[in-house]
């Protein structure tokens, strides 16, 4: 008779198998919807940038006016 129930090792290490194993996660299966919020992200960054640098142009305009 074995000193270790063979049972035992058998579901430990499925057990063992089944924390380790990895699975693929939602942005791995839906490259496509990544792909849509990144261009959002990257054109709402744009419209932010070109925003900030109106206001920062007529300020600049305003204070050489005001001279």
């Amino acid at each position: 008779m074995a000193a270790i129930d063979m049972n035992l090792v058998a579901r430990s290490e499925y057990a063992l198998h089944q924390l380790v194993k990895r699975k693929k996660n939602w942005a791995q299966r839906e490259p496509g919807v990544i792909v849509v919020f990144v261009v959002v992200f990257l054109v709402a960054l744009l419209v932010i940038a070109m925003f900030i640098n109106k206001k920062r142009h007529a300020a600049k305009a305003g204070a050489v006016v005001q001279k």
